[in-house]
């Protein structure tokens, strides 16, 4: 799909990121942030530049020193929708259901549009 290495972290500070890790640099580039948004359908996943709501793009580095946990595997979908937001090139369509079951909750999706 990209020639990036995407990776899925968890900050010191509880914040779930996705980002281009650069293992020369020991960082991850152009973060972006997870948020989980309730809805009347249940929870659904929004990826946010990791500044907004004063960035409205995603730019700048978080130094791995910053990484509390490393997830072993990054969803397929979620770095599909990541590099489309990064780029502003739609590489598919619809968007990831995380309802059906070892999801992040019932009644979950991921609206990264």
């Amino acid at each position: 799909m990209s020639n990036y290495d995407i990776r899925l972290v968890k900050l010191v500070s509880g914040e779930m990121i996705v980002g281009k890790y650069d293992e020369a640099g020991k960082k991850y580039d152009d973060p972006a942030t997870i948020q989980a948004m309730p809805t009347q359908q249940g929870t659904q996943m929004v990826l946010l530049p990791y500044g907004y709501p004063f960035d409205q793009e995603m730019h700048g580095e978080i130094s791995f020193d910053h990484v509390m946990f490393e997830y072993s595997n990054c969803p397929e979908e979620l770095k599909t929708k990541y590099i489309e937001a990064l780029t502003n090139i739609s590489m598919s369509s619809g968007g990831l259901d995380l309802s059906g079951g070892g999801g992040m909750g019932s009644g979950g999706g991921l609206d990264l549009g």
